[in-house]
């Protein structure tokens, strides 16, 4: 056994360290955090100054028991987890997990998984800072805080769908998302005419070479086509000549958001991939730690980078620069991101490669020279108007940092416009006119925000770190308040006015205009959370309160600030704010009024129901009960028009009949689908429901009845193959059967079917030990050993046996009475009238359809074709 046991992170870099650290050491992960907040009752005794109640995970227990038995076996135990607040969090569980001493335990970071750095770190340990330990604690008790008391105000008050939850950034930056989208709502587009001359000048080979010249813009399609009457049999004439000397300076070195930035812009990654591929590339020691937000390189980078330029480019290209983090509370490491050898220019694997090159090509460039420029610009004047033309170019006199490497823009069409180089010409030549355009343009709303610009907000406004970036996004997304798409373009009508051989032409054109990838977009249900929260919770909604209290975790870290004080302090106000929401607050439901039905006058409007946004003809209070609508997938309760609401109460459409049965078309839980008679056939994806039509939906019932066309029978049954939301699937006698990888789906063999079957078979033979189908229970072998299955609960056998566990036998002869004991105990209200596994049964046993029993078929009916 190792005399020295040290602790890392991850799997992949303990591999790494322990081959340089030799066999002195044995190097082994505790894969992330070993501990968390328990989850009953919070897992915060606030009573008692806040004392965070940490439990080891049921996946963690094996892990932390392995690294008990080592550490006791070792002579000496050294923490190595990251460098950051989170990791010193990590290295002081480790120690309270361990029974080791936080003030002797030896505790040692690295910026970069190289050999130097290991050895100097194992030279020059430190101790546990508890400083950036409570300010980690601090962080979690905060954020722990606002999700368990905020969220149940959100059940209650909203309650439209499960799973709602609020959070201290998570919230703030669903509002950011939600406000840039009403702002670009509200947005009205305003035209003007900009006036551009395509004039020419000849070269030294007595060609001419034509370049543009702008002029005014114009409000007025009148005004603009005036300036051109007054062009006509104009001369035009160089009045004025400008060079000016410019250059270009290289961005600083990746900080962890401006490499999610860059990724996005440059390579089309979403911020949790550029953090995966990073982790991987910091783990294999091609890169120094991912977690930053400092620019600052260290003198043993700098002087391999000075050494990479002067061999690869020479000493012209170098230039030497320290750069400064503009935000002073930098604290989460010592130095940018950066590759750790500056001579490895690629990495072997493709993936990784592409991110990692970036990395390379703004280091390198970080402390290349400027990029020099000259500018130049014209001033042509009109002898008809006396009104002067601007041309300008720009020509490149050294490409210094340009040769290595150019950063992006988050605007794609600025970024695409270069200026482009003038021919040469001097002061009082004569230019030749070719023709003069008055072009419609229109203002542009500000662009929503990508993963990558969401995060250079936050940072902007001094909220998050780098470590919570990544995660907030991901949970915003998977809350469903905010969702990622594409938005396709729509045709413009934009008009033309044409000077050309003394003649003016008016014409108009079509562009494509707001066209948008991999844009955030807010949901109704996020709208309708924010717009709750604005209302009830200002202070948590505050970006400078945010920030604020992201400074007072940095003094924390500082040792300025007590953990427990700055957490009472925030708490009290806070809390009161949820005691008086949930007593005077009252439901959200985000509706909007659209108009009136002309057919019932009752009123028609938008708002969010239990299965997500709708619209709804009547209100509650009626006599006659209100008809219901789904919006459809790019409609929004804010924007939806009365007629667009009165289209959705279209449906269902009958369109006409098909051998002797109705075909209709309709929209379901599961999306829109054929219905011909009793079967449902899910359309294919992007089909727009409301342009089927009869011809449409006998394409679509012909290839579902080709698709399921049997391709081979067992014991005389057919068997049929689809695919589904969980993959390619074969059908045998209502058993829906997966196909695994190593089966060939689009050749399957009979062979290939009977063994599928049987496997089935066989698997269903084992999986129940009794069943009772008409009271909805079943007892049923698990992967982790029999349970209850009632409804769609998952329930425990609890009982008397050896060990409190049955046997087979015990099991196959319990009675039913012994097994509905077993489900009361653990749910004292399952055999009330309101018990989902109840109603289910109820509704088997009814002889008659009701409508609730209509819908809840035809959602079945819609699942199986979809699937």
């Amino acid at each position: 056994m190792a005399k020295n046991l040290l602790i890392v992170e991850s799997p992949a870099k303990a591999k790494t360290i322990e081959g340089i650290l030799g066999k002195d050491f044995e190097v082994k992960s505790c894969y992330g955090h070993i501990r968390d907040l328990e989850k009953n009752d919070m897992g915060i005794d606030i009573n008692n100054n806040f004392t965070p109640k940490y439990i080891i995970p049921a996946e963690k227990e094996k892990v932390v028991k392995e690294l008990i038995s080592i550490a006791k076996k070792s002579n000496e135990v050294w923490l190595a987890s990251d460098e950051d607040r989170e990791g010193e969090s990590i290295s002081w569980h480790l120690a309270e997990v361990l029974k080791l001493d936080p003030k002797t335990t030896k505790r040692i970071v690295f910026h970069e998984i190289t050999k130097p750095a290991i050895q100097k770190a194992v030279a020059n340990p430190r101790f546990i800072n508890m400083d950036l330990v409570n300010a980690q604690q601090a962080r979690r008790v905060v954020d722990r805080i606002v999700g368990f008391e905020l969220s149940p105000v959100l059940w209650r008050k909203i309650g439209m769908q499960g799973g709602l939850s609020a959070g201290r950034v998570q919230s703030v930056a669903v509002k950011l998302i939600a406000e840039k989208e009403r702002e670009i709502n509200q947005f009205t587009p305003v035209g003007s005419f900009k006036v551009e001359a395509i004039l020419g000048a000849t070269d030294i080979n007595n060609k001419t070479v034509l370049f543009k010249a702008e002029g005014a813009k114009f409000d007025e399609q009148k005004d603009a086509e005036a300036f051109l009457q007054s062009c006509i049999g104009a001369a035009y004439t160089v009045k004025d000549i400008q060079v000016k000397p410019g250059k270009r300076t290289p961005a600083a070195p990746f900080t962890t958001s401006t490499l999610q930035q860059e990724a996005s812009r440059k390579l089309g990654y979403g911020v949790s991939k550029t953090m995966l591929l990073a982790q991987k590339l910091y783990e294999s020691g091609k890169i120094t730690y991912m977690r930053t937000d400092s620019v600052n390189l260290s003198d043993t980078a700098m002087a391999a980078i000075t050494n990479e330029i002067t061999s690869s480019f020479g000493d012209k290209y170098l230039q030497v620069r320290k750069y400064k983090n503009k935000n002073e509370s930098a604290q989460e490491a010592h130095e940018a991101i950066r590759p750790t050898y500056m001579d490895a220019r690629t990495v072997s694997d493709p993936e990784l490669n592409r991110l990692y090159e970036l990395i390379w090509k703004r280091t390198i460039a970080s402390q290349m020279s400027d990029a020099v420029l000259e500018k130049t610009t014209a001033k042509i004047e009109i002898s008809t108007n006396k009104e002067l033309l601007t041309a300008s170019g720009e020509v490149l006199k050294f490409d210094g940092f340009l040769k290595v490497y150019m950063e992006s823009t988050d605007d794609e069409e600025d970024d695409a416009e270069g200026e482009s180089r003038l021919p040469n010409v001097t002061v009082n030549q004569q230019l030749a006119f070719n023709e003069m355009l008055a072009t419609e343009r229109f203002t542009r709303p500000s662009a929503r925000y990508t993963e990558a610009s969401l995060v250079k907000k936050l940072e902007e406004l001094g909220i998050g770190r780098p470590s919570t970036y990544a995660p907030t996004i991901s949970t915003i997304i998977k809350r469903n308040y905010v969702v990622k798409k594409d938005k396709e373009p729509i045709k413009r009508t934009v008009r033309l006015v044409t000077l050309k051989n003394d003649t003016i032409t008016k014409s108009s054109s079509e562009e494509n205009t707001g066209a948008e990838k991999g844009k955030l977009f807010p949901t109704d249900l996020g709208l309708v959370v924010t717009d709750f929260l604005n209302e009830h919770f200002k202070r948590v909604m505050d970006y400078s309160f945010t920030a604020n209290i992201e400074q007072e975790f940095d003094n924390i870290a500082e040792g300025k600030l007590q953990w427990n004080n700055m957490v009472r302090n925030w708490y009290d106000p806070f809390h009161n704010g949820v005691e008086h929401t949930l007593e005077t607050a009252e439901r959200a439901k985000g509706e909007r009024i659209l108009g009136t039905d002309e057919a019932t006058g009752k009123p028609i409007s938008a708002r969010m129901g239990r299965f997500g946004p709708m619209v709804q003809i009547g209100a509650q209070t009626d006599e006659e009960k209100p008809r219901f609508a789904r919006l459809k997938a790019d409609q929004s309760i804010e924007t939806i028009t009365l007629q667009e609401a009165l289209d959705l109460f279209k449906l269902p459409l009958a369109l006409g009949e098909y051998e002797g049965a109705e075909v209709a078309v309709n929209v379901g839980r599961f999306g829109p689908y054929v219905k011909w008679g009793d079967q449902f056939i899910s359309m294919p994806k992007g089909e727009d429901v409301y342009s089927v039509d009869l011809k449409r939906a006998l394409a679509i019932i012909e290839a579902k009845q080709i698709e399921e066309a049997p391709i081979g029978f067992y014991e005389d049954k057919p068997i049929t193959k689809g695919k589904g939301r969980f993959g390619p699937f074969i059908k045998w006698n209502n058993l829906f059967i997966n196909i695994p990888k190593a089966y060939n789906f689009d050749e399957l063999t009979q062979h290939d079917c009977n063994e599928l079957i049987e496997k089935k078979l066989e698997k269903e033979a084992n999986r129940y030990i009794q069943q009772w189908p008409e009271e909805n229970i079943a007892i049923e072998n698990g992967r982790w050993g029999p349970f209850i299955k009632f409804g769609k609960k998952m329930l425990k056998i609890v009982g008397t046996g050896a060990n409190g566990k049955f046997t087979s036998e015990e099991l196959g002869a319990m009675d039913l009475d012994t097994v509905k004991k077993m489900i009361v105990a653990q749910d004292p209200k399952a055999f009330d009238k309101k018990s989902p596994a109840k109603k289910t049964a109820t509704k088997k046993a009814a002889p008659k359809k009701t409508a609730a029993k209509k819908t809840a078929t035809k959602k079945t009916a819609t699942k199986k074709a979809t699937k």
